[in-house]
């Protein structure tokens, strides 16, 4: 391309890798990856300007299979890195990719501040439940009871829960989806990257070999409709087959309830109606699990960007310092104060 040529128009092809993707037959990432590939194309942002960064896991290879730049990085560090190249480069688009296990066991506390700082970039944490990697141990995300190689008598351990534990780091944008939601999937990636600040994604992902059917109770299509509740701004929390089951708050204290539209007097003005700048609701949202409810999809939480995004914010003091002192001299700073030299007789 010359300097004259104008832009191409994007699509999938530019954005796939000559890599052979290799996951398991059957596995979640397939969908996801296929997601992202025809979802990038929409935000205009040329591949030499993309960079996807991963930790240690299966959902970590997914650099190999993106025609963009990319890192994959040691286990549960990803963050570390994103940040880094997002100081280094604020004009890049920057992915982070990683699991359950790599995201919130060895690299929780890289995840926590990497959402508190609140960096203009996009994660997608792959929660399969599961360590699939390295065979199937239980990982920070399995549920109490789960018989792996690494708890054969079944954890004892609580879950946690991402989306709860991303809002709890200060996460400003919270989304969920399921890795084969076709249309639910791409609408959370549309808005993690419209969002200015961090957009923190979690993908409902299937292990068919080590943990196969882990959220099966919500996500097969004969349990789907009564199970999942599609969340949209400005909304009614309205889910089910006939679309007439809903949330409220129960009258007095700050607990939800399921009602149905048409009973007991319950009109459709009785249901919440989903406001996703609402922190709180946010949490009572990331807690709701079936069978007692539905799980709550698409976007939890999205905060007013009103504060900058922690590069423009640091770019910007080192600019007041550049200023206000000049360059500086790093060879200066090295031979200030006291120095010695040492000889060849010591």
């Amino acid at each position: 391309m010359t300097p004259l040529d104008p832009p191409s128009k994007l699509t999938r092809k530019d954005f796939v890798s000559d890599q052979e993707v290799r996951w398991c037959p059957g596995c979640g990432d397939y969908a996801i990856l296929s997601a992202v590939q025809r979802t990038l194309p929409e935000f205009g942002v040329r591949p030499e300007k993309t960079v996807f960064i991963s930790g240690i896991g299966c959902s970590s290879r997914f650099p190999y299979y993106m025609n963009t730049y990319g890192f994959h990085t040691i286990h549960g560090r990803a963050p570390t890195l994103a940040t880094g190249v997002k100081l280094a480069n604020p004009d890049l688009d920057v992915w982070v990719i990683t699991g359950d296990g790599d995201g919130l066991s060895i690299g929780g506390n890289h995840l926590l501040h990497l959402l508190r700082r609140n960096l203009n970039l996009q994660v997608i944490l792959f929660n399969n439940r599961i360590y699939g990697l390295t065979k199937g141990q239980y990982s920070p995300t399995s549920l109490i009871g789960k018989r792996t190689p690494s708890t054969p008598m079944g954890s004892v351990d609580p879950p946690l829960t991402p989306a709860a534990f991303a809002l709890g780091c200060g996460g400003r944008f919270v989304a969920r989806a399921i890795d084969v939601d076709a249309k639910g999937l791409p609408i959370v990636l549309r808005r993690a990257h419209q969002y200015v600040g961090t957009g923190f994604i979690e993908a409902f992902q299937n292990c068919p070999v080590f943990n196969d059917g882990a959220f099966e109770h919500f996500t097969a299509k004969e349990v789907a409709a009564e199970t999942q509740l599609h969340l949209e701004h400005g909304k009614p929390m309205l889910f089910g087959a006939k679309g007439d089951r809903g949330l409220r708050l129960r009258p007095g204290v700050l607990e939800l309830e399921i009602v149905t539209v048409g009973e007991d007097g319950i009109t459709e003005a009785d249901v919440l109606v989903h406001d996703e700048t609402n922190r709180a609701m946010a949490f009572l949202l990331a807690s709701l699990e079936p069978p007692t409810f539905p799980i709550a999809l698409g976007v939890l939480y999205a905060a007013p960007s009103t504060a900058p995004t922690f590069e423009v914010a640091l770019l910007g003091q080192n600019a007041q310092a550049l200023a206000k002192q000049g360059a500086g001299d790093i060879d200066a700073l090295l031979r200030k104060g006291h120095t010695w030299e040492v000889s060849a007789g010591g």
